[in-house]
């Protein structure tokens, strides 16, 4: 199929968009387009103008601090797995951040696609959402009355739908550092590589001085209708990292998602799946807090 008609802009400033974005009725941010651009082809969406922000100048930058990682939008996937030093500075400061982003998709559309568009673009099934809200990110959103941050929790309001209005554009997104003593871990099933996931899991696991479990975090995609953070400790509080019981995290997983059946999997595979993928990340992400603590 083509998509319905619709008129291009091509604005050189931010001020310009959200002027367009503001005066167009039924306007869409246009970044990467990986997301958007297959929905317009299946005329699942059909807006009337489309605002580029790629000429936009300001939009791509990757700052890392010790507070977290600022990736602006017009960011593409594949420059934060770059061994340049702002890539490597951010992978440093949230591991979480590049271990996500080699699961999104197939490298032609990580090469296009930007990592704040797939936020804005609210998929369950997207990678970056489930990370954004696993590190306790937020957005940065600019309107034509100035510009305000949004947390994760009130961002997304259901599949593909954020609380953003229409005269708004998402400018960054940032992703707090991860915390001392603490791993990373993320992997997913899918029926061939590069196809959404059936079921992928985020974890971060805290250790204390003592190298016991202090905290232990869980987020999942295509698994709920929004993001979700499950906090897992219970299972595991206390425990040394060396011996703790990362299939009882799992389990405890399974009792607190509640997936849905669809074309591609039931709802009991995916809670099978969710903890065994736990149990999996769990162990990898307590692995790397124990060299993070060494170090």
């Amino acid at each position: 199929m083509k998509p319905a008609p619709f008129r291009y802009a091509d604005p050189r400033s931010l001020d310009e968009a959200l002027d367009l974005l503001s005066d167009e009725t039924g306007a869409k941010v246009l970044a990467g387009g990986q997301s958007l651009l297959p929905l317009l082809a299946m005329r699942l969406a059909a807006p009337a103008t489309l605002v580029d922000l790629n000429r936009v100048p300001g939009l791509d930058m990757i700052e890392a601090t010790g507070d977290g990682v600022r990736v602006g939008a017009l960011v593409r996937h594949a420059r934060l797995l770059r061994q340049t030093p702002d890539a490597q500075a951010a992978a440093r400061v949230q591991p979480l951040l590049a271990r996500a982003t080699a699961n999104v998709a197939h490298p032609a559309i990580r090469n296009r696609g930007t990592t704040v568009g797939s936020i804005a673009h609210a998929d369950p099934s997207g990678e970056m959402t489930s990370v954004l809200a696993l590190t306790g990110g937020s957005v940065t959103v600019a309107t034509p009355a100035g510009r305000e941050t949004v947390g994760w929790q009130d961002l997304f309001v259901g599949p593909l739908e954020t609380s953003l209005a229409g005269g708004a554009v998402v400018v960054d997104a940032f992703f707090p550092a991860l915390p001392e003593r603490s791993g990373t871990a993320f992997a997913e099933i899918a029926r061939r590589k590069g196809d959404y996931a059936v079921c992928g899991a985020g974890v971060v696991v805290t250790l204390d001085e003592d190298r016991l479990v202090s905290a232990v975090r869980a987020s999942y995609i295509s698994v709920g209708l929004v993001p979700e953070v499950h906090d897992l400790t219970e299972a595991v509080a206390g425990e040394p990292v060396d011996s703790a019981d990362w299939a009882a995290a799992g389990a405890l997983a399974r009792t607190l998602v509640d997936p849905d059946t669809d074309i591609h999997a039931s709802a009991d595979y995916r809670r099978l799946l969710v903890g065994v993928l736990t149990e999996r990340t769990l162990a990898d992400a307590a692995a790397e807090a124990v060299q993070r603590s060494a170090a």
